[in-house]
């Protein structure tokens, strides 16, 4: 707890309601957080009321604020432009501070009487051209390897012209792939002329490219040089099949994507920029803990966007996000045109930033150790069920039992996908008799759940999900648990089909199908596995131990009481026979004679 709270809160109390930035400061006065508000008093006090449901990143930066400052501004477009500039200059910890983890990759081109077209990771080469930096390594080679098959230009080892003649043309002059410098048959200016075009290709886009090529074989044709035409040709063909293979809008030349994916408590984004109808570069970033996905788009945006020299008119965003027409406005200013967000609902728009969110969860996994698949049945179990927030803890729960005796309870968690064994427990079921699974059910969950209202750690915090083993009968017995102790937790059931199998999910009104999903097929299907493998270990465990109890009290003096004193101290029936009769002595709280007498027992029954 801060204890600074009541004179933050008393400050804060004080703000004006207008326009402005504030500046949270930590005990050494540096800035942690600078925001923008509408109105000052409104937004500054949020931060300390005491029943506020922050995110976890708001209550660790509201932990270490000590005091904070801030500043009126015109117009809230002002408080923007403020805002921005601020962040940058002091690099706050709690703000988003993009930084991906790419180096930057360049379009080499040599200086030589025979230039080539290579992928480079820097310009060290001063004889040589570059055209770069990009952050995507992949697509700079992707765009060489197309400008080189297009044009069909050399990417031998040989060196021009010392190697002109030498040697046999290779394979990639008898399959067309090289225009074959090595015969001797093209000069150096010719050469240069192509790469030229290759260059125009790299910087402009396949439309211009085609435009050019298409001119250029229109005179040679009318200049009757057909050869030349039909080598033009070609190239026409090869630009075309290979943009065609491009994920574009066609009619869209100059735009960005922006995608977004969070999980395992944390987000990251990623843009895709095509220019000249050409995907010319993705960039990755890691934006750290996860908040409000409006409020992280928008700090994404006006990070990323402010430091921008090249904004396209159009911006596809996979989602909604606070203050778009401000930001809107500041960025039109900044590039001085027109720039508008697109959030596509359908078509090609919506299939671009389905890829742009792709690459931004596989580019989360790799940050989070998650798999790419873990990460989307969390993200689709949350769309599924309508839940306001991914499950990253989730609680399930099984009742095991052997004939009317002996029912046991178990509850597994799962924290980002995976098993959290730490946080699994076992019940003995106190309160019911007989074969009453809605009864056990109820008795586990009051338990659990009661446990945590009381304070207990160990049973902290409340989970995101609650899975049931069963269906709706079984979701109506702990629906009336959770609402007589005022517990709002989303709650599901797992059905199983006659094979037991992981059928759907249950819900009151009905139930769900989920087969058609295999990655939350996979995850809920494992969750249900797990809790029954727990629960029935747990109660065959609680049999066995009740079959060894009664053994012991066959030995005159040994009751209930010592027998199971005798089970806690030594686990296993092994671990009890290859203990002395002065361990069993002091085990049970006997005597000497008694401990022998156990001891013979023992030897002899196990």
């Amino acid at each position: 707890m801060n204890e600074r709270l009541p004179y933050l809160r008393d400050k804060a109390n004080h703000l004006p309601q207008e326009p402005g930035v504030y500046l949270m400061k930590n005990d050494a006065g540096e800035i942690i957080y600078v925001g923008k508000a509408k109105a000052l008093k409104n937004r500054v006090t949020s931060y300390f009321r005491s029943n506020s449901q922050h995110t976890p990143k708001t209550i660790k930066l509201v932990e270490h604020i000590r005091d904070f400052d801030f500043i009126v501004t015109g117009t809230e477009l002002d408080a923007l432009v403020l805002e921005c500039s601020l962040i940058k200059l002091h690099q706050p910890k709690y703000n988003i501070l993009l930084k991906d983890d790419k180096g930057y990759n360049y379009i080499k081109i040599s200086k030589e009487d025979f230039p080539r077209i290579t992928y480079a990771l820097n310009t060290s080469d001063k004889n040589a051209d570059y055209i770069g930096p990009f952050t995507s390594g992949y697509t700079v080679k992707q765009a060489v390897e197309e400008a080189n098959a297009i044009f069909c230009l050399p990417t031998c080892k040989r060196k021009f012209p010392r190697d002109i003649g030498k040697e046999r043309p290779c394979l990639n002059r008898d399959i067309k792939r090289c225009m074959g410098v090595c015969e001797g048959k093209i000069s150096s200016d010719e050469y240069k002329k192509i790469i030229g075009e290759a260059i125009r290709y790299l910087e402009n886009g396949s439309k211009t490219s085609v435009e050019e090529l298409t001119a250029q074989m229109e005179q040679a044709a009318e200049n009757l040089e057909f050869e030349k035409a039909a080598m033009l040709r070609d190239r026409i063909a090869a630009v075309t099949r290979l943009t065609a293979q491009q994920k574009i809008l066609d009619y869209k030349p100059n735009y960005d994507i922006v995608g977004m994916a969070v999980n395992v408590g944390q987000a990251s984004f990623a843009v895709i920029k095509y220019r000249n109808g050409r995907l010319i570069d993705k960039q990755n970033y890691f934006v750290g803990e996860e908040y409000a996905e409006n409020e992280m788009r928008r700090d994404f945006l006006l990070e990323y966007y402010t430091k921008q020299e090249d904004i396209p008119a159009e911006i596809y965003v996979d989602g909604e996000f606070d203050e778009k027409e401000l930001l809107t406005e500041l960025l039109r200013k900044q590039a001085e045109h027109a720039v508008k967000f697109v959030i596509p609902q359908r078509g090609d728009g919506m299939a671009q930033v389905l890829l742009a969110q792709k690459n931004a969860g596989e580019y989360l996994a790799l940050r989070v150790g998650r798999t790419a698949k873990e990460i989307k049945a969390l993200e689709d179990l949350k769309t599924l069920l309508g839940l306001d927030k991914v499950p990253n803890v989730i609680e399930s729960y099984d009742i095991s039992n052997f004939g009317e005796t002996g029912v046991v309870g178990g509850m597994i968690v799962y924290r980002n996908g995976r098993p959290f064994k730490a946080g699994y427990r076992k019940f003995a079921i106190k309160t019911v008799d007989g074969q009453n699974d809605y009864a056990c059910m109820q008795e586990v969950l009051r338990r659990r759940m009661t446990r945590y209202l009381d304070g207990d750690e160990n049973f902290a915090p409340l989970p995101d999900l609650i899975l049931l083993d069963g269906g709706r009968g079984h979701i109506s017995a702990v629906s009336e648990v959770l609402d007589e102790l005022k517990v709002d937790v989303p709650l599901y059931g797992l059905v199983k089909d006659s094979k037991h199998r992981t059928r759907a999910i249950a819900k009151e009104g009905g139930e769900i199908e989920i087969r058609s999903n295999r990655p939350l097929f996979a995850l809920l299907t494992n969750i249900q596995d797990e809790v029954h493998r727990f629960a029935i270990t747990f109660q065959r465990a609680k049999h066995k131990q009740k079959t060894y109890t009664l053994e012991l009290t066959e030995v005159r003096g040994i009751g209930k009481a010592k027998a199971q004193a005798l089970l806690k101290a030594f686990k296993t029936k092994q671990a009890m026979k290859q203990a002395t009769a002065e361990q069993l002595q002091t085990a049970a709280k006997i005597s000497a004679e008694k401990a022998q007498e156990l001891y013979e027992f023992i030897q002899e029954r196990f």
